[in-house]
């Protein structure tokens, strides 16, 4: 199992202790530094099953500054791909990314049920 996130982010952080105090191994892997690259984000978008704007950080100063929440539902996934494995800050975070399943953002009861 790794993790994709960004050593600043205070989700990242809880979702870290939250693995940690069950006891589960995982790998981390600093999103900035090491994004994910287009082929793993479009094997995860087929495997998470989800829409590719789950993908995105909404909150982020990039998706701002690139006024996305405007122009993402016309963009083609191929583009959107392309986006996300540009610039690591561009996309949710954390990641955790399992056999089972591929899960952007934490959340307690969705991370529960993929471990």
């Amino acid at each position: 199992m790794t993790i994709l996130c960004l050593e600043t982010c205070t989700t990242c952080r809880r979702a870290r202790k939250w693995l940690d105090d069950r006891g589960v191994e995982y790998t981390v892997r600093p999103i900035r530094e090491q994004h994910p690259t287009y082929e793993e984000l479009h094997d995860w978008l087929k495997k998470s099953g989800l829409p590719i704007r789950r993908f995105f950080n909404t909150t982020g100063v990039m998706y701002r500054e690139l006024k996305l929440k405007d122009k993402i539902d016309t963009m083609s996934e191929d583009e959107l791909l392309r986006l996300l494995a540009g610039d690591g800050m561009l996309v949710k975070r954390p990641i955790l990314v399992s056999e089972k399943a591929v899960i952007p953002g934490f959340n307690e009861k969705t991370w529960e049920k993929a471990l």
